[in-house]
């Protein structure tokens, strides 16, 4: 059997937040919807079976642990490097 779809959306404001917050999350159905939300607004997709296992049960609105910085750090500087190769194939 196929294992549940997960996914996590994560929002961060620097200088406004100490932490990335968890924007919004399911599974199944609703995993699906927020990944074809990503994908209409050009929102770049992590994949971390792992990583989603830990964020799922964190609440909406609820800044990520402390346990979990050093690999949502990983998944920003991934973030920031696909993002910088964007525009580098733009000009």
């Amino acid at each position: 059997m196929k294992p549940t779809q997960k996914a996590v959306a994560l929002a961060y404001e620097q200088n406004k937040q100490r932490a990335p917050k968890v924007l919004a999350k399911g599974e199944g159905l609703l995993a699906q919807r927020i990944i074809e939300k990503a994908k209409e607004y050009d929102i770049p997709l992590f994949q971390s079976q792992a990583l989603v296992d830990s964020l799922i049960n964190l609440e909406i609105d609820e800044e990520i642990p402390p346990k979990l910085y050093q690999a949502v750090v990983e998944v920003f500087i991934w973030l920031y490097k696909t993002e910088s190769k964007a525009q580098i194939s733009k000009q």
